[in-house]
């Protein structure tokens, strides 16, 4: 994390966190001994495992004095000797493998020096297979557990970013499955019961952050720390929330983070609207006390930021009497004391947050015996472990995107001569932007310079410029003209790095840097073949789908430690590319028409409305991604096609307990793969239609499969599973709403194939939303301050 940091002076500095925690750091934790550990602890119900866990947690926090218990509401939770328990870390990150963090300590070298780092999350979700997301996570989570056990992790882990992206200059929405709710709840689905587990003992805590409506970094002087997002009751449940509602209602994620900005006037981690009303009681997320922790620092803002509260213990005492549970803190700043003696918070309130965050690592086998727990045999050896490897590797390739290719791809033959060229094509020792944010310290890293050359091309290598302008001292071009002149072929490795997009970094333009385009349009001019590969978040691509010189295009995000071999395996075809663009691409001027403040979706006034569901000019769609091949798809005839259903008759016989998650009929469809490269395919299913509120989507995604290995001339066959939920649309209160009319459905990007089907009968409300009183923060206590 990047954060503002004040001093007693109130000196502002911003420290990066991948630059800040990627150092070797001391973290330790200690599992509790109920064995030999001291007699209060034996003797606690805590330590018998046959008990339930919330008995045992209320045990363990009965004994608890006072003090004790003040000291253990912050994320750098000391723990209490007295009872033989060690300080426990709660800040623990694994976005894409496990990383570096305050509760992570990688060694210097030998056992724990490094783990699997795998693709960023945005370029895993290109990839729309599930079945990848599951194993990437239980893979993470393995590891997770393999440095708990050696001292060097805690046992929870903030991770994932699940907010929707919907605005290109966001600049952490590499952390993020993309702009489309379901595409990020379908994830959400796999990569919680990868990362937590199925059985009785939790494998690692996950946390799905940040709740909720948080998409802004600093942009023009407005910080995240301050932001008051006003959102419509539709837009809150139609876009932001439903990545939270899989989390919390359909997953049981073991904990979520709050996050800085406000929601409709009141802090997120001070709403008692979101987090007890919606998070707690309407999506029943309480069945195991799970636990909600603050994003970090995110408390000291309600007094120094949001001017919501005076003082430090106001601020604790709202927080806390909120539904917030711990507090994360970059230095100490948290007056919890402070709230106690001013009988701002009652004990029963501290004692309900102890309880939380205590069952949940109880869950996790933290009081139990290692052999009574499935997970405490996992080490060193399981760690960056050959399938680990292939699988960092398949989690890149899988989600290369190909924009353009004019045929030059694949390369066919490895005698040709390369000239690789850009900032990450051959960087120095230390620079690993294919890792992206959030990332650990991976135990190799493959740049393109090194498939290369393993795969016996000839290489001549110049770096290249990254955010400069057009007009910026050029110390590049020279050299990057003398490798291509003795090369056969041109790739250049060029787009965005943490240095332009990151947390406390958004985007103020979102076309290509001038300096690159302008050496890009040189190399390119040169008369040979030449590919443009792109890292990092998207940029405007007219300038190069547009000129004839660059051959070819590909989008690879942040791949990982593998990454220069993922690209490779994509150019010599080794491997075909079947990604699709989880996020719109926009043209540059978009940021001129719509401003990041503006939470809003659908157009209206100044605003052309914000992704594929509302926006229609885009650069390439959501959804987009070229192939090796040709590929027919089509619906199967009958089926749903020109069918008719009635409403009440397709609800009266559903038995799931939440009518949303009731299944409509599937839809079956044909895939053939019409050219000579055998290649993956992936099929997406949209709506559209005039039913429900006005204005009505452009079309909304309904369902999604990756079919793989298709070969030359061969037919795939797959039946698409539909939701009802998905069929319905959300009405100004917040209500999501199965409504009667014409449904078409929409198969593949651009479209291939449509039918249609028509539902009947009065509308029928799926999910009646609770509505929020007048002031969200209700209940808290800041109307008594």
């Amino acid at each position: 994390m990047r954060f503002k940091m004040k001093s007693p002076k109130h000196q502002l500095a911003i420290l990066a966190f991948s630059a800040f925690y990627n150092a070797v750091t001391m973290a330790t934790m200690a599992f509790p001994d109920c064995v030999n550990g001291p007699k209060l602890l034996t003797s606690n119900l805590v330590c018998d495992s046959t008990a339930s866990p919330a008995d045992r947690a209320k045990a363990l926090i009965k004994a608890w004095n006072t003090t004790e218990k003040l000291a253990n509401l912050v994320n750098n939770s000391p723990g209490t000797a007295r009872l033989g328990l060690a300080p426990y870390e709660w800040w623990s990150e694994a976005l894409h493998g496990v990383a570096g963090s305050p509760g992570v300590a990688f060694s210097e070298s030998g056992e724990y020096s490094g783990a699997t780092s795998f693709a960023s999350p945005i370029l895993m979700s290109a990839a729309f297979d599930d079945e990848l997301i599951h194993a990437v996570a239980d893979a993470v989570s393995t590891e997770a557990r393999a440095f708990s056990n050696a001292g060097r992790a805690g046992l929870d882990y903030w991770t994932p970013n699940i907010n929707p992206y919907k605005d290109p200059r966001w600049g952490r929405g590499s952390e993020t499955p993309g702009e489309d709710p379901f595409r990020i709840k379908e994830y959400v689905r796999a990569l919680i019961e990868g990362l937590q587990g199925t059985g009785d003992t939790t494998k690692v805590i996950a946390t799905c952050k940040h709740y909720a409506a948080y998409d802004l970094e600093r942009w023009h002087g407005l910080t995240r720390y301050e932001f008051d997002a006003i959102v419509t009751m539709q837009d809150l449940v139609e876009y932001y929330l439903p990545p939270f509602q899989q989390c919390a209602r359909d997953s049981k994620v073991k904990s979520i983070m709050c996050s800085y900005n406000s929601v409709n006037g009141t802090p997120a981690c001070g709403s008692t609207y979101l987090m007890e009303t919606v998070l707690r009681d309407f999506w029943e997320w309480n069945d195991e006390n799970q636990y909600i922790t603050s994003d970090c620092n995110a408390i000291l803002n309600f007094h120094e930021d949001h001017n919501y509260t005076k003082t430090a213990a106001e601020s604790a005492a709202i927080a806390l009497n909120a539904g917030t549970d711990t507090i994360c803190e970059v230095w100490p700043n948290t007056d919890v004391a402070g709230a106690w003696n001013q009988t701002l918070l009652d004990e029963s309130v501290i004692d309900r947050a102890l309880r939380r965050l205590y069952e949940g690592l109880i869950r996790a086998g933290y009081f139990d015996a290692p052999k009574g727990t499935p997970y405490r045999s996992l080490a060193w050896k399981d760690v960056n472990t050959t399938a680990a490897q292939q699988l960092a590797l398949r989690s890149a390739v899988d989600g290369i995107v190909l924009k353009k290719n004019d045929g030059l791809l694949p390369l066919r033959k490895n005698k040709a001569s390369l000239a690789l060229i850009g900032f990450w094509a051959d960087p120095v020792a230390g620079d690993r932007a294919m890792l992206g944010g959030y990332a650990g310290v991976p135990s190799y890293y493959h740049t393109p310079t090194d498939a290369a050359r393993k795969l016996g091309f000839k290489t001549a290598t110049s770096t290249g410029p990254r955010n400069q302008s057009a007009s910026a001292s050029d110390t590049w071009t020279a050299a990057a003209l003398k490798a291509a002149s003795k090369s056969d072929i041109i790739v250049y490795f060029g787009g965005n790095d943490m240095s332009m997009e990151s947390e406390d970094l958004d985007r103020n333009a979102i076309a290509w840097p001038g300096a690159q385009l302008s050496l890009i349009e040189k190399l390119c001019a040169l008369g040979k073949p030449c590919i443009v590969v792109q890292l990092g978040d998207q940029n405007d691509d007219t300038p190069l789908l547009k000129n004839a010189n660059v051959s070819a295009v590909l989008w690879a995000g942040f791949p990982g430690q593998d990454g220069g071999t993922a690209v490779f395996d994509i150019l010599t075809g080794k491997s075909a590319p079947a990604g699709r663009l989880p996020t719109t691409v926009y043209p540059a001027d978009y940021v001129n028409q719509v401003p990041m403040t503006d939470m809003s979706l659908r157009p209206g006034g100044s605003s052309p409305g914000r992704t594929y569901k509302w926006y229609n000019k885009s650069v390439l769609p959501f959804g987009f991604g070229l192939h090796y091949t040709t590929f027919k798809a089509t619906f199967k005839k009958g089926g749903v096609t020109n069918s008719k259903y009635a409403i009440d008759s397709l609800t009266m016989t559903c038995k799931m307990r939440h009518l949303d998650l009731c299944g409509f009929h599937p839809i079956s469809i044909s895939v053939k793969n019409t050219g000579r490269t055998p290649s993956d395919f992936v099929a997406l299913a949209f709506l559209a239609g005039r039913y429900g509120p006005a204005p009505h989507p452009i079309k909304q995604l309904a369902a999604y499969t990756r079919l793989r290995d298709i070969g030359a001339g061969e037919t795939r066959e797959e039946a698409l599973a539909i939701r009802l939920g998905e069929l319905a649309r959300v009405d100004e209160k917040g209500n999501t709403v199965l409504y009667p009319g014409t449904y078409e459905v929409l198969l593949d990007v651009p479209t291939q194939d449509r039918i249609a089907f028509e539902l009947t009968g009065e509308p029928r409300v799926l999910i009646e939303f609770p509505q929020p009183p007048a002031d969200l923060g209700e209940g808290n206590g800041h109307e008594k301050l």
